[in-house]
């Protein structure tokens, strides 16, 4: 084929992968930038490789980005947890594209993903969502394939959380939990009257802002009764309202991760079908002390 030829062909073929390409480095990364920045690297990696003995194109792309993203996650100098500046859009990506993609690998997930290790995370994003087998995950890693079967393992006990989510209790809860946020998003006040107790109680930490949009008051909230804590939740509805379900220290909560990335969780204490504390979480320190899974 001549160079020119095989030049277009490699391209064609690269622009025909980089939606899955862009997946798999969000993935491992979090951040849609520096998925983009994984990408375009990948891309001139690859115009300069010689891939005549490539036989399956997808898995050594693949395979290519996880090593980027791998050493670009080893590389970062910042906290994951660091606040995100969604006012300065990059050139590459929005805050709203970023949070839409966020939305749909699931919230909760970004979140876990936060919590492994470089190489749990790559390892699990490799294996469990794109069919990447461990021999070849094992190359990127530096670690044998038995030990990066375990680094999946040791991820995905992690992410899934424990038995606690098939339980019928914790099915209830999880209804109760789900009413709420359907009510929250809709400003249904009656529907979230109903499934609070009377005496219902909330407590806010003092990071968190009465209608969670404008900068911490510096003191806690706390609120008691249907009336006053309905209308605490139904001003929230900006940012609480459009958060997940997930398990929070083994039970069903809501956490709220704007473009993925932790914000606030709520927890729920629920006897019978009614909701009789919510407690809101927004310190950092806090935050890192609950152990959070997916459901």
């Amino acid at each position: 084929m001549p160079e020119n030829s095989e030049t277009e062909w490699l391209a064609d073929a690269f622009e025909a992968q980089r939606p899955r390409l862009r997946g798999v480095a969000y993935r491992v990364l979090g951040s849609l930038t520096d998925a983009d920045d994984a990408v375009q690297e990948a891309w001139l990696r690859v115009s300069r490789s010689d891939t005549d003995a490539v036989e399956n194109l997808s898995a050594w792309l693949t395979t290519v980005v996880g090593r980027i993203s791998l050493n670009m996650l080893r590389a970062r100098t910042t906290h994951p947890h660091d606040p995100i500046d969604e006012s300065q859009p990059s050139l590459e990506s929005t805050p709203q594209e970023e949070a839409v993609l966020a939305d749909s690998v699931g919230l909760a997930l970004m979140v876990v993903l936060d919590t492994l290790s470089p190489a749990e995370r790559l390892s699990f994003v490799l294996h469990d969502m794109f069919d990447l087998p461990f021999d070849e995950i094992a190359t990127i890693v530096g670690r044998t394939p038995d030990a990066t079967r375990q680094l999946a393992s040791r991820a995905r006990r992690r992410v899934r959380g424990g038995a606690e989510s098939h339980s019928p209790d914790f099915t209830r809860r999880r209804r109760v939990v789900d009413g709420f946020i359907a009510a929250t998003r809709s400003g249904d006040l009656e529907a979230l009257i109903r499934l609070l107790d009377p005496e219902v109680t909330i407590h806010a930490d003092a990071t968190i802002h009465a209608d969670a949009t404008a900068a911490p008051t510096g003191r806690e909230i706390n609120l008691r009764g249907r009336k006053a804590v309905s209308r605490g939740a139904l001003a929230s509805t900006t940012r609480a309202a459009y958060g997940e379900v997930a398990l929070i220290d083994g039970k069903p909560g809501i956490v709220v991760a704007p473009a993925g990335h932790l914000w606030l969780v709520l927890t729920f204490e629920i006897e019978g079908d009614s909701i009789t504390h919510i407690e809101v979480v927004g310190d950092p320190e806090r935050l890192s002390e609950l152990t959070i899974a997916t459901v």
